[in-house]
């Protein structure tokens, strides 16, 4: 009987892991370019992962300030400091005081696009289907 429990219990289990596989957002709409930018498929899925071009950014550019213990006054940030649509709001506003005193001046239109989908895509609700458009 308890091999029975155990069977049933994984089987019950598998297609909540599936799920989970599929439940990472597969578009995510841009404000500033107007565009539904498509991150599960074609070159920004690779872009939008920690090893693509967004993930690479966001270690070199913006943890550069936004590290532990920085001595630049910056908040320390990770991905999931933000849910998708806080970190999309952010690159609309560029309300953040780096946005603001042209530190992201550095980094060009597509990068800045391909970071906010690598942040949009591994936020605090990415498990759930925040798709946006």
């Amino acid at each position: 009987m308890n091999r029975f429990a155990m069977s049933l219990a994984a089987l019950l289990l598998v297609p909540t892991f599936a799920n989970q596989v599929n439940a990472a957002p597969s578009t995510r709409y841009d404000a500033t370019t107007q565009t539904c930018r498509v991150l599960n498929d074609g070159p920004l899925e690779w872009e939008s992962r920690p090893w693509g071009e967004g993930g690479k950014i966001f270690k070199s550019a913006c943890k550069s300030c936004h590290s532990r213990n920085n001595d630049k006054g910056a908040s320390f940030l990770w991905v999931e400091s933000k849910n998708s649509a806080g970190w999309n709001r952010i690159f609309e506003t560029r309300s953040p005081i780096c946005a603001k005193n042209g530190s992201w001046d550095s980094i060009t239109l597509e990068q800045q696009l391909k970071l906010n989908d690598y942040l949009y895509r591994w936020a605090a609700n990415s498990q759930d289907r925040n798709d946006s458009c």
